[in-house]
C-alpha cells in the first residue's frame, strides 16, 4: 500500500485506511463505506425511505427531512430576525448550488473539509496546487474551510446524511449504476494529475480529496482539451444528477465523488 502520508490522516469515520480508499485498487474492488454513527443517528428518516416505492418519492422524503430538521422551512418564513438582521442559515443544497459555481470559493473549501474530516483525504487543490503544509495555499484552505458563516447549522452532519441517502439509494435503486458508472472529466493541463503511465491513454491519475464528473463527454470537452473517462466506484458517489428533485446541478449532469488515485483512459 503506498505511503499513507501522501494521501492524508491516519485516522478517519469510514473505518478503512485512508490510503486504501485513496487507491486505484480500492476503485478496481470497492467495499463499502458508511460514515460511523450516521444512519445510528437519523432512524426515522431510513425507515421512511424504506417505505417508498420510487427514487423520486424518496428524494421528496429526504427533503422534507431535511428541511424540518435543519430549520429551512423557518429560514424561508422568517427571512429577518427581530432585530432586522438578515439570517443566514447554510444548507447542503447551498452548498451544493455553490460548488457548481466555483468549487475554489469558501464553500468548496468546506466541502474538501468535510471529506477531510470524513474519509481522511487531504486536498490537493484549492485555487491553486497545494503542495506542503507549511505554505499560503494551505492556510488558505484551512481559513476558508474554518470559515463560521458555513458552519452555522451543522453542515457536516448534512452533508453526512446526504453521502449515506446517496449510497442508500444506489443499494436499493442500483442507480445511477450497481457497483460502476463511467463519467467523464475534461482536464487542460494533464501532466499535473499523472501519478504512473500505464500506456498511451492509460494513466493512473490523482484527483483532488472530492471532484466533479460528467456522465456525457460533450460537456466535459468544455472544461478541458484532454477528456478523462473513468470507472467510478458507487461508494465513492457523494451526489448525482437524479438524486434530488430539486437541486442546482442538473444542467451540466454533475457527479460529486471522493478522489484519490483513479485509472483513466485519455479520450483526447
Amino acid at each position: 500500500m503506498p505511503d499513507i502520508s501522501r494521501y492524508g490522516h491516519s485516522t478517519n469515520l469510514i473505518g478503512v485506511a485512508t490510503a486504501c480508499i485513496a487507491s486505484q485498487l480500492f476503485n478496481d474492488h470497492p467495499k463499502p463505506l458508511h460514515i460511523a454513527g450516521t444512519r445510528e443517528s437519523a432512524p426515522g428518516l431510513f425507515d421512511q425511505l424504506a417505505q417508498q416505492a420510487t427514487l423520486a418519492d424518496c428524494g421528496r422524503v429526504f427533503q422534507d427531512y431535511m428541511c424540518v430538521v435543519f430549520g429551512f422551512e423557518t429560514e424561508q418564513r422568517l427571512r429577518d430576525d427581530a432585530q432586522g438582521r438578515r439570517r443566514y442559515r447554510n444548507s447542503y443544497l447551498r452548498l451544493i448550488q455553490d460548488w457548481g459555481m466555483d468549487s475554489n470559493n469558501a464553500q468548496g473549501a468546506v466541502m474538501k473539509g468535510w471529506v477531510e474530516s470524513r474519509f481522511g483525504l487531504f486536498p490537493n487543490f484549492h485555487k491553486t496546487r497545494i503542495r506542503n503544509f507549511i505554505s499560503n495555499d494551505w492556510l488558505t484552505y484551512i481559513e476558508e474551510k474554518m470559515n463560521s458563516r458555513y458552519h452555522n447549522n451543522c453542515i457536516y452532519m448534512q452533508l453526512d446524511l446526504v453521502y449515506e441517502f446517496c449510497q442508500w439509494v444506489v443499494e436499493r435503486f442500483q442507480v445511477p449504476a450497481a457497483t460502476h458508472k463511467t463519467l467523464y472529466r475534461g482536464v487542460d493541463a494533464l501532466e499535473d494529475y499523472v501519478v504512473k503511465e500505464e500506456g498511451r491513454h492509460d494513466k493512473i491519475v490523482r484527483f483532488n480529496s472530492i471532484v466533479s464528473f460528467t456522465d456525457r463527454p460533450g460537456i466535459a470537452s468544455e472544461f478541458g482539451a484532454n477528456i478523462l473517462q473513468v470507472q467510478v466506484p458507487m461508494v465513492k458517489l457523494v451526489f448525482f444528477n437524479e438524486l434530488l428533485p430539486h437541486h442546482a446541478l442538473r444542467g451540466e449532469a454533475e457527479y460529486l465523488a471522493i478522489g484519490g488515485d483513479y485509472r483513466v483512459k485519455v479520450l483526447s
